[in-house]
């Protein structure tokens, strides 16, 4: 067993070197298999399901303490709020696309549908745009010490999905002064 001393380096070390099949031996021995294998998986793929259903309740109800780290933090609160508190065009994306769609079917309206696919992606950017240039302002008024860094991003991307299905929750109402 080695000393747990603190020795200098220079000096000898007042043992032999073992041989490699000793120091492999030894290494194979310290390493110790759990005697009911098969219990302690069981209990760690539990305690892995119940750390899952924590995390996932958070999400669902937006308790801090037990968020995923992507979304802790008052940086990040502070801009799933301020998304939350608007409209935004990016949010009906999927129902509109789901309408263009339908509406290209037909031959009547295949010219409309490119004319509303353009439409509909031009106003996403202007939207984006104005929300990231907005956002950016306020997380500089609000946190002017704190690393906002990705911040602007993980709003947009929150943009993108419909409130209903956004996670963690929306935890503010639609046109709330922040």
């Amino acid at each position: 067993m080695l000393e747990a001393q603190i020795r200098d380096p220079q000096a000898p070390k007042g043992r032999p070197t073992p041989k490699r099949s000793e120091a492999q031996s030894g290494r194979r021995k310290a390493l110790n298999t759990p005697s009911d294998r098969k219990s302690q998986v069981r209990a760690a793929r539990e305690a892995r399901r119940q750390d899952l259903a924590k995390r996932r309740e958070a999400l669902a109800n937006g308790d801090e303490r037990n968020l995923p780290a992507a979304h802790q933090g008052p940086v990040r609160k502070f801009t799933r709020d301020y998304v939350d508190s608007r409209y935004r065009v990016a949010e009906f994306f999927l129902p509109m696309a789901i309408v263009i769609l339908i509406g290209s079917l037909l031959p009547a309206l295949q010219s409309l549908s490119l004319i509303l696919w353009l439409l509909v992606i031009v106003l996403i950017v202007i939207d984006s745009v104005v929300t990231a240039i907005a956002l950016r302002r306020r997380l500089a008024e609000r946190f002017p010490d704190q690393n906002t860094k990705r911040a602007v991003s993980y709003g947009l991307m929150r943009t993108l999905q419909m409130r209903r299905m956004r996670l963690p929750k929306p935890q503010v109402a639609r046109g709330a002064k922040l």
